[in-house]
């Protein structure tokens, strides 16, 4: 009687163990199991950020801004130096020296944008006075360059003003391309900056005109 209760309670054992390892089988098997899938799915997770990190870099607009928008702001300083000497106006000698205080840094930061960017920084030599070739919006061909350079007095006063008026309407227009267009928001920051304060540069350059 008591061989008879050890065999069973033995066969009740095995039995026990066996049905706790085909739960184990079940619950860690195969790639459909879940287990398998809550590993997978905390893998994609894992992966996500540095996903969209890749994905936040900058495109074609952001380098044809920064490429343009150096050479504009070069001429803008060129056009500014001039005034130092020329302008008979306290106003616009004033105009100028903000100017060129504002633009020539940005034309630095534009520079080690596109050295990061692996992209072709353009030189000095490379603005646009080609006469009616001018590829960018509001810039000066040579003959404006030219009578600029000649012109002293009041007559360089209302050149400048007319030709500076056109030059920052071409920014604008640069800069709002890059905001519709552009990936990097450092640019894109960057148009932003300049639709401002280059639209209240206009503003104040034909108040001065119409004096």
């Amino acid at each position: 009687m008591t061989s008879y209760r050890r065999t069973a309670r033995t066969a009740a054992t095995a039995a026990a163990v066996t049905a706790a390892a085909l739960t184990l089988a079940a619950c860690g098997g195969d790639n459909g199991s879940p287990s398998s899938s809550a590993s997978t799915s905390a893998s994609a997770s894992a992966s996500t950020p540095a996903s969209a990190a890749a994905g936040s870099a900058h495109n074609a607009a952001d380098v044809s801004f920064a490429q343009s928008m150096i050479p504009h702001h070069q001429q803008a300083v060129e056009m500014a130096d001039l005034a130092a000497t020329r302008a008979s106006s306290a106003e616009v000698g004033k105009l100028a020296a903000e100017i060129k205080k504002a633009q020539a840094p940005e034309i630095r930061t534009l520079s080690g944008w596109l050295t990061s960017w692996d992209a072709q920084v353009p030189t000095q030599g490379s603005m646009d006075h080609s006469g009616s070739g001018h590829s960018m919006p509001g810039m000066m061909a040579e003959g404006d360059m030219s009578t600029l350079e000649k012109a002293s007095g009041r007559a360089f006063d209302t050149a400048f003003l007319k030709l500076m008026v056109r030059h920052h309407e071409g920014a604008v227009e640069m800069a709002r391309t890059e905001k519709s267009d552009g990936a990097d928001q450092r640019a894109k920051d960057m148009a932003d900056a300049i639709i401002t304060s280059q639209s209240a540069e206009i503003t104040r350059m034909n108040n001065l005109l119409d004096k």
